[in-house]
């Protein structure tokens, strides 16, 4: 019995590691989605002090680059990615909100960021949220909301955000309801990213939907 069982797991281990065939290659990415998922993913959260400490960005909400033409609700001809040109094209709205160029300039992630992209997550609370922090929370959506603090206010007693989308015309309302986002719904702010990687777990999602299995986080 101990024979039959150490050489069927010498064929699993071959077949793990060894094997050149689909088959073992869909299995190593099944393993390795499911180490960081469930191994690496709550260390990750335990150190960085929020239940989101990677997310992989799934919109283009936040890209200095035009999509399908359009950026910051306008169509700008002939457009080249830079900030300067960026804040040409979207600058008036930040400007009546509060925020010059010279501020936007000093905001992490200044540049903004591109569908694929992860972005790892820092606990956020009342004490380390500003204007110009990149946010992470919760809406009335599947995926969390990753966008840029635009407002600090208190109501009621409570500090509240408001958020916008850097490649958005305005805040959305109400359907992420981003004039009035309380802590209850944040999940963490935005420190460090790494771009493309998150194409990577978009790819699987995509791959594994259609056998039924839906991956939210």
């Amino acid at each position: 019995m101990a024979e039959k069982f150490r050489k069927i797991v010498k064929k699993g281990w071959n077949y793990f590691w060894r094997e050149d065939s689909l088959g073992s290659w869909l299995l190593n990415i099944l393993v390795a989605f499911l180490l960081i998922r469930y191994v690496v993913y709550p260390v990750l959260g335990v150190v960085l002090g929020t239940h989101f400490p990677i997310v992989a960005v799934v919109s283009e909400s936040m890209e200095h680059s035009t999509f399908n033409g359009i950026l910051c609700g306008k169509s700008p001809q002939e457009y080249r990615e830079s900030f300067d040109n960026y804040w040409d094209t979207c600058g008036n709205w930040y400007v009546q909100h509060g925020i010059s160029k010279e501020e936007f300039q000093q905001f992490p992630l200044r540049d903004g960021f591109n569908k694929g992209d992860v972005i790892i997550l820092w606990r956020a609370n009342g004490n380390n949220i500003h204007v110009g922090d990149v946010l992470v929370f919760q809406a009335s959506k599947p995926q969390p909301i990753i966008h840029r603090v635009v407002s600090v206010k208190t109501e009621g007693g409570k500090t509240v955000y408001q958020t916008k989308g850097d490649h958005n015309a305005d805040s959305i309302e109400p359907v992420l309801g981003e004039h009035q986002i309380d802590q209850s719904r944040i999940e963490g702010k935005g420190v460090i990213r790494i771009p493309y990687l998150g194409w990577l777990k978009i790819l699987f999602v995509e791959a594994v939907r259609p056998l039924g299995i839906n991956i939210q986080r």
